[in-house]
């Protein structure tokens, strides 16, 4: 029987992928439908994909199927038959990434962005906070595509609203666009309602990176009352192939963060955000340096040789200790989520631990 599971190193598996001569296409997709046995709906797309040599992150729940991968460039006509043969995933949009590059010399035209498949199975294919038993996802928003957004962005009872973090607002987002400040996605739901309860009279358009949230956000709000809302058809990634293939002029401007080792694909060459360290224009997102650390931040090209790499002075010392101290450091921590939180002006949350340096 084969294997479920991996069962090679990170770091050797990564030297495997940088050791790929084939090119492989960065791809995501989802899709809203009920699985009635999600185990062994995962057990079964494990078996396919690990044939097709096939990398990335898979959540699987009773609600459907979340997925950003990648595929050798050979087998992805075979991945999308494979796909089309499951019924509820038949004719499935597939986002096929804008840049498939991951980092400045780091094999940058393979399109390497993940080395391992993992698929999960979990309560929920996007962690929403909803516990209200009345609430489906059957009812969402309507579709827009690039045009439709693009008209319906020249109506003054239009509202648009971007439903991803506040890191991946800060980097790129469509011009005129409100963010919700907040750090989740299920706090950005009550969030949302609350924000347009005096505009329930309004054209409301939610998009986020791929489609997943501002599909289930649209739900959302019509399960709150609202009449008028859509959401973006594919999120950015399918809006801006549509307007690159359509000669749009694109209303999202600076990069869209993704979630894989590129941290980040280019919509348009303005950079609107800051580096977080010198404020100097700069849209990298980068994890510290510092193994103890890892916070997510942007930093620019100065900046990232002036510090190693690192967040602060303090990690940047961390980081320059013989390795076996700095596993010492590390003992017992809990890192959380750590993330430059634009919003508080402060670091989140800090390692005070790791920062009192023995002098």
């Amino acid at each position: 029987m084969a294997l479920l599971h991996n069962r090679v190193s990170q770091a050797e598996l990564k030297k495997l992928l940088y050791e790929e001569k084939e090119h492989r296409t960065t791809i995501s997709f989802y899709q809203y439908f009920p699985i009635a046995e999600p185990l062994q709906f995962r057990d079964e797309l494990y078996r396919a994909l690990n044939v097709l040599k096939v990398f990335g992150r898979i959540y699987i729940a009773q609600e459907g199927i979340n997925a950003q991968i990648s595929v050798p460039d050979s087998n992805v006509e075979a991945f999308k038959i494979y796909i089309n043969s499951i019924e509820p995933l038949k004719g499935l949009r597939l986002n096929i990434a804008v840049d498939n590059s991951i980092r400045p010399n780091e094999a940058s035209s393979h399109g390497k962005s993940f080395w391992v498949l993992k698929i999960k199975v979990r309560d929920k294919i996007v962690a929403d906070g909803i516990h209200d038993p009345a609430f489906s996802m059957e009812q969402r928003g309507k579709y827009v595509n690039a045009g439709q957004m693009n008209d319906l962005l020249q109506d003054t009872n239009t509202i648009v609203i971007d439903m991803r973090n506040h890191y991946e607002y800060e980097v790129g987002h469509v011009v005129n666009s409100l963010e919700i400040p907040s750090d989740t996605f299920r706090e950005q739901l009550p969030m949302a309602v609350e924000m347009m309860k005096d505009n329930k009279d309004k054209n409301i358009i939610m998009y986020c990176t791929g489609g997943i949230r501002c599909e289930k956000a649209s739900a959302y709000m019509l399960h709150n009352g609202f009449d008028n809302v859509f959401h973006l058809e594919g999120g950015v990634i399918h809006y801006a192939k549509q307007v690159r293939e359509q000669g749009l002029e694109s209303q999202f401007i600076g990069k869209n963060f993704v979630f894989d080792d590129r941290l980040g694909e280019r919509i348009t060459e303005a950079v609107i955000a800051k580096c977080h360290q010198c404020g100097k224009p700069a849209d990298t997102h980068t994890n510290c340096n510092n193994d103890g650390c890892h916070l997510l931040f942007i930093q620019c090209t100065a900046c990232a040789e002036k510090m190693d790499g690192c967040c602060s002075a303090e990690c940047q010392t961390v980081f320059n200790l013989p390795i076996e101290e700095q596993k010492e450091l590390r003992k017992g921590i809990e890192k959380g989520q750590m993330v430059f939180n634009k919003s508080r002006q402060r670091l989140r949350p800090r390692l005070d631990e790791i920062n009192q340096i023995p002098k």
